[in-house]
């Protein structure tokens, strides 16, 4: 199996069967966001305690390069630190604008394809923009 093949097998199975999908009973933080380009929405849920990324989930609709991104990125920081977090989210993204290497991203270098495609970086990029949000609202830290 080639390493294209392998990075869309990947997409797909977030996508059709997300990780973390749903609402938190009693989240820290709730962001929800709109990317008004496609129209793929996320809300993210997050609960912080001690510092800690103790639990994440998202539910939203969109393409399958947001949906399975999010699906990844929850996967990628849960139970990591806020500050941890916040790292993995931004590295992602710096990814994905050629401004910084892969580094270990795990599923998440799955997306490396979409940076050829300028117009889709926002909707791979939307969960982790809605993470760094939720997680610099004021107390989060």
């Amino acid at each position: 199996m080639n390493l294209d093949n392998m990075y869309r097998e990947t997409i797909l199975d977030h996508n059709q069967i997300p990780r973390n999908k749903g609402s938190l009973e009693d989240p820290t933080a709730s962001v929800g966001l709109l990317n008004p380009t496609c129209g793929d929405q996320i809300r993210l849920d997050v609960k912080v305690v001690d510092g800690q990324l103790m639990d994440i989930r998202f539910d939203g609709q969109g393409c399958a390069i947001s949906m399975a991104s999010a699906s990844m990125m929850t996967e990628a920081v849960k139970g990591q630190s806020v500050a941890e977090s916040l790292a993995v989210a931004r590295e992602f993204k710096a990814f994905l604008t050629g401004t910084a290497p892969h580094r270990n991203l795990g599923d998440l270098g799955a997306l490396e394809g979409v940076a050829q495609f300028p117009s889709r970086i926002k909707c791979a990029t939307l969960a982790s923009n809605a993470l760094e949000q939720a997680l610099t609202q004021e107390g989060m830290r």
